[in-house]
């Protein structure tokens, strides 16, 4: 097609490939799941008040406050599910509907957040690498496909496994992702419990399943990411010897 870049090109050539979709569809189901269980339990949970009656705000304002954290604010940002903290800026970025709403989901939402406040605070291992590496893996994602297409056309084998390499950097990113939400989810809700903003098991559970259901939007993240890595992996070990396997 006259102006398609090689990596589109590319793409649409993979995408047409079965072992792609075998590959990758686990992934894109487990995305899918995941997906619709929290806009459920969202929309489920966001009906049912906490005990303490506070916003999602004011949640996250008495736990980051208890920790002293008082130097981390807390601001309104656009969107669903757009929650999350800015570590450079040391800010907690809550979307209206968790921000203004005194409700079992909104404050799970805004507990988790302040969870990854509280480990930027305490240096958590897992969470300072990963904000380390974001910069690497942005650049990797850029370039590997590049990387990867130029290797094919030249026939350059060097080429063509850096790029499935620098593919590698999204589903290892993937992978330091998990332990970091799952923690900030555990620290949640234990926080949430401590400080009686939620009580009883309706309220507990509500936060386990808000939570529980983020938590496999992560999971899908991970296998779609090796999905792909592995079905590049396979295509120059298997399908292209003659041209990409390394020598």
């Amino acid at each position: 097609m006259p102006g398609q870049s090689a990596p589109s090109a590319s793409r649409e050539n993979h995408v047409r490939d079965p072992l792609f979709w075998i590959l990758v569809a686990p992934g894109l189901l487990l995305g899918f799941y995941a997906q619709t269980r929290i806009k459920k339990n969202v929309t489920e949970y966001s009906q049912v008040r906490t005990t303490s009656g506070i916003t999602g705000a004011q949640v996250a304002r008495r736990l980051l406050d208890a920790k002293g954290l008082q130097d981390v604010a807390i601001e309104s940002t656009p969107g669903v599910l757009s929650d999350h903290y800015d570590p450079a800026a040391k800010v907690l970025r809550l979307s209206q509907d968790v921000y203004f709403t005194p409700s079992v989901a909104a404050a799970g939402i805004a507990a988790h957040e302040t969870g990854h406040a509280i480990q930027d605070a305490e240096d958590y291992g897992p969470m300072e690498f990963r904000t380390h590496v974001v910069p690497f893996v942005q650049f990797a994602g850029q370039i590997a496909p590049w990387l990867f297409v130029a290797g094919l056309v030249l026939q350059t084998n060097a080429l063509t496994w850096s790029g499935v390499i620098l593919f590698g950097a999204s589903f290892v990113f993937a992978l330091l992702t998990l332990p970091v939400e799952f923690d900030a989810s555990r620290r949640a809700k234990n926080l949430l419990v401590t400080h009686g903003i939620i009580e009883g098991d309706t309220q507990i559970d509500g936060v386990d399943h808000v939570l529980d259901a983020a938590a496999w939007t992560y999971v899908a993240a991970a296998v779609s990411a090796i999905g792909v890595w592995l079905f590049y992996v396979f295509v120059l070990l298997f399908r292209g010897r003659g041209s990409a396997a390394p020598r």
